[in-house]
Parts: C-alpha cells; structure tokens; sequence
C-alpha cells in the first residue's frame, strides 16, 4: 500500500471530522443551529458522493477486462448500501414518530385511562415504519446471489 492509496482513505474521515469541529465550534459560539447541521448533513452527502463515483470512474478509466467483475461487484455493494439505507432511514423516521406519539399516549392516558387503546395503536404504527424498512431490506438482501 502507497501513500497515495493511504492518504485517499484517509481523506474523507478527516473531512468529516474537520466538519464535526467546525459545526461544533460554530453551535458553540452561537450561530443558527439549523444552518449549522444542514451544514453537516451536506458535507456528509459530499463525501459520501465521492466515495461512491471515485471508484467506478477509476476502474471505467482505466479500462482494465476485469472491470465486468468490479460492476458486478458494485452491484453487490450498491445492494448492501440500498439495504442499510432503507433499515436506517426507517428507524430513524420511526424513531421521530414514536418520540412525538409516545409522549401525546402518555398524557392522554393520564387524563382518561379509556383513551389507552387508542393511543397505544398510534405508537405501534410509528414503530411499524421501522419494521418496514426492516422487510424491504431483507427482500433486497434476499436478491443477492
């Protein structure tokens, strides 16, 4: 392993590293919370393209007969990203979900211990969400060889 190869692996964790300093730095020091991790996300969306497209266009430029075998490969690759994203993405949205409606549940059990059937339904269906993600990776995982 070359130097190069180190400091081309190295680079994106010390972009996003310097972008959790910066982004911290600038919460601290009061600047808009919002802006702040729109910023984040942003910078995370960047190196996570560049991660992505960085491999296909070298192996396409170089052109080598092995290049059907990498596709297919990325294939793989694209499916085991395809799968985490549907689990991740889910859970957190069902993560928001259940943190909004598990509170409101609470407090109206509190006032009329009749109503706990009905709000416990609107709990589960907020960690249905998750439970879905959960499905649609099992089927994307079941798809590969």
């Amino acid at each position: 392993m070359s130097v190069f190869d180190f400091i081309f692996m190295a680079l994106p964790v010390v972009f996003l590293i310097s972008s959790v300093l910066i982004a911290v730095r600038a919460v601290s020091l009061g600047k808009n919370r919002k802006r702040t991790m729109l910023m984040q996300l942003a910078s995370f969306a960047a190196v996570f393209a560049i991660c992505m497209v960085c491999p296909f266009a070298v192996s396409a430029a170089t052109g080598d007969p092995g290049a059907a075998a990498a596709a297919a490969g990325g294939a793989d690759g694209m499916a085991f990203i395809g799968a985490a994203a549907a689990t991740g993405l889910s859970c957190i949205g069902g993560g928001i979900a259940v943190g909004n409606a598990a509170p409101a549940a609470i407090g109206a059990t509190s006032e009329d211990p009749k109503a706990f059937g009905k709000a416990i339904i609107f709990v589960a269906l907020g960690e249905g969400i998750a439970l879905y993600g959960m499905l649609i990776s099992i089927m994307i995982l079941s798809k590969i060889g």
